[in-house]
């Protein structure tokens, strides 16, 4: 599930014509990054949910041969539904087994790695008898495009602790928007649209959120001047 739904308005005045997902940084739009980074991991069907400029997204995603695209369309509600309510919404294409859910506004460069190694590591490695999602993170010091305070804290058995549940003023890793999760629980909520961060309180307090660490560099491109940033370093 690659989540493409966001109005980008952190992104203005660049996404005043265009979804952010087509936002180019490296002269490559967001959302291409992420799907050519899923297909080497060997990603076969994508479902894309679209909202803001959808028309010109879809005929962007209608020129891509890999991985195969479904398209989940939002435009009947006012506003995107988060990132809990555009999976529900999309539960007839995802179907019930786990499902890798990806941002379109994260970009990295991995250690001495193929370029997907660390999606394939994510998705090896997690274990759906014991965890309900697996989470992607990035370390705090190797973070551009940043300004929070750092998301979890992660202790030997790899589980997760938010750090907005125990209070921490910061925590070293930060989540990198690609996860995998078992979508059932997602499914059964009765809301329309809300985010998955309340699911994450539920699950790292009965021991079942777990981290993968990326050993890399992690952009996240959120605005303006996160593209920069990005565009700097990928430019090295």
């Amino acid at each position: 599930m690659v989540l493409a739904a966001g109005l980008g308005t952190r992104m203005r005045p660049l996404t005043d014509d265009r979804p952010k997902a087509l936002v180019e940084v490296g002269g490559r739009p967001l959302i291409d990054h992420m799907l050519d980074r899923l297909a080497e991991a060997g990603v076969k069907r994508a479902v894309v949910n679209v909202h803001a400029f959808a028309g010109r997204l879809m005929h962007h995603l209608d020129q891509r041969t890999a991985p195969i695209i479904m398209i989940s369309d939002e435009r009947d509600h006012s506003i995107p539904l988060e990132t809990g309510g555009g999976i529900k919404r999309a539960r007839s294409a995802l179907g019930e087994a786990p499902i890798l859910v990806a941002n379109i506004d994260s970009v990295w460069i991995e250690d001495g790695e193929p370029p997907a190694a660390a999606i394939r590591l994510l998705c090896d490695r997690f274990d759906p008898a014991r965890e309900a999602s697996r989470l992607m993170l990035a370390r705090m010091e190797r973070t551009s495009g940043f300004d929070g305070p750092g998301d979890f804290f992660m202790d030997e058995d790899e589980r997760l602790i938010p750090r907005r549940v125990n209070g921490a003023p910061t925590a070293p890793l930060n989540y990198m928007g690609v996860h995998i999760v078992d979508p059932r629980p997602i499914y059964g909520r009765p809301e329309t649209a809300f985010s998955l961060f309340p699911l994450w309180v539920e699950w790292a307090a009965a021991g079942r959120l777990a981290g993968q660490v990326m050993e890399g560099d992690w952009m996240h491109v959120g605005d303006p001047e996160a593209l920069r940033a990005a565009e700097a370093r990928l430019g090295r």
